[in-house]
């Protein structure tokens, strides 16, 4: 779900009676990223089944440190907080938030960062019940692998104490948290907003790829623009649509790779566009591709899928684990160039061949990680806690 739409969501408020689920996470809207999709998406939906939601969040994007968003706002029944922040993007210190926790029935921590750690250390200060979900935790780079590898096993297994539930978003979190807190993890995968984008895709087969999601170093997105050049060099019609918003890649940065291969006509970047916008970009293309080095679930992926857009993604962990659930994905290694736009071609020749066929499975299988199926099991940890 979009800022945009959810701001129109219309729910009706819940009564003061109803439970409240304090969501605490890094960045949420304005903002646009796969994280704050799915925060959004879960509060919508535990809004529609009565419960009451107020989400803590830093009152600036990491994108724009400069702008303050407003401390309070209601956002399609969700009651936002913002609060300041200081120190680095990845481990901000926000200590305020321990002031809008006094009324929660359950404290929903996302991600494994500075909120998972104080609010652990300072569970006798707020006293309340806490759920983590993962998020693929911080292993999404191989950046200072041996040290997180000892805070893993040493901060974070301490913290993960305090928490009732640790909930992995994929198979791979199930795995890793699992050796620190082996009693109190769980797996709920994913919902996807699959109405978002549903079914909009080109009807017949192009040659224009797609990819969607943050500018960061992980998606290597480099990768994707390399493959442009052995495509269009036996097919000069192909195009590679980037779009997203800037995080630790700019436009700029993608630009200079873009003019250096001689590809300012074949690539194209989209910065921050809106909902209607992206429909209208997926309206002109076959196939969805990610390069990424990591991903927590592989989200993208499956709204791609909705939209039917055959994916082609690199062969890492999550995508791995989606491709042997979902027949018709493609992995490739995005690092070998030819091996990644012959895979790119095959989806095209699949697409010209079975296009109906391949469109039609690549529907219905998204339509199993709906939001509505995914919050009911958050649901049960709810009220199991609060029941409790």
């Amino acid at each position: 779900m979009s800022a945009a739409e959810i701001y129109a969501h219309d729910a009706e408020p819940a009564t003061a009676a109803a439970p409240l689920i304090v969501h605490v996470i890094r960045q949420f809207l304005p903002n646009r990223g796969g994280l704050e999709d799915v925060v959004s998406n879960l509060a919508r939906q535990i809004i529609d089944h009565g419960y009451r939601v107020r989400v803590v969040t830093l009152d600036s994007l990491f994108t724009d440190q400069d702008t303050t968003l407003p401390h309070r706002e209601m956002i399609g029944g969700i009651e936002v907080v913002r609060i300041p922040w200081s120190g680095s993007t990845r481990y901000p210190i926000a200590p305020q938030v321990f002031r809008h926790l006094g009324d929660a029935d359950v404290i929903h921590v996302h991600a494994i960062d500075f909120f998972f750690d104080a609010l652990a250390w300072g569970r006798l200060l707020h006293r309340k019940p806490m759920v983590v979900t993962t998020h693929g935790g911080f292993f999404h780079t191989k950046n200072y692998a041996a040290l997180k590898k000892v805070w893993f096993q040493t901060m974070t297994r301490f913290s993960a104490m305090a928490y009732h539930k640790v909930i992995g978003c994929s198979m791979s979190d199930l795995r890793q948290f699992a050796e620190i807190a082996p009693n109190r993890t769980i797996v709920i995968e994913n919902g996807a907003d699959i109405g978002k984008f549903a079914d909009c895709a080109a009807k017949t087969a192009q040659r224009r790829i797609l990819t969607l999601g943050r500018f960061s170093v992980n998606k290597r997105l480099e990768k994707l623009i390399d493959a442009m050049v052995p495509l269009t060099a036996s097919h000069p019609d192909w195009h590679l649509d980037i779009v997203g918003v800037e995080y630790d890649l700019s436009r700029q940065d993608l630009t200079d790779q873009i003019d250096r291969l001689g590809l300012a006509g074949t690539v194209t970047i989209h910065v921050s566009p809106d909902n209607d916008t992206i429909r209208g970009i997926i309206a002109q293309s076959s196939i969805f591709a990610s390069a990424s080095a990591y991903e927590g679930f592989g989200l993208v992926a499956l709204e791609a899928m909705s939209a039917g857009l055959i994916p082609v993604l690199n062969g890492n962990e999550a995508f791995t684990t989606l491709s042997e659930r979902h027949r018709q994905i493609l992995l490739t290694d995005f690092g070998d160039t030819a091996a990644a736009a012959k895979a790119i071609e095959t989806a095209y020749d699949r697409l010209e061949t079975s296009g109906p066929t391949i469109r039609a499975e690549l529907l219905s299988d998204a339509h199993a990680y709906s939001w509505d199926v995914v919050a009911e099991r958050y649901i049960a940890v709810y009220d199991e806690i609060i029941g409790a």
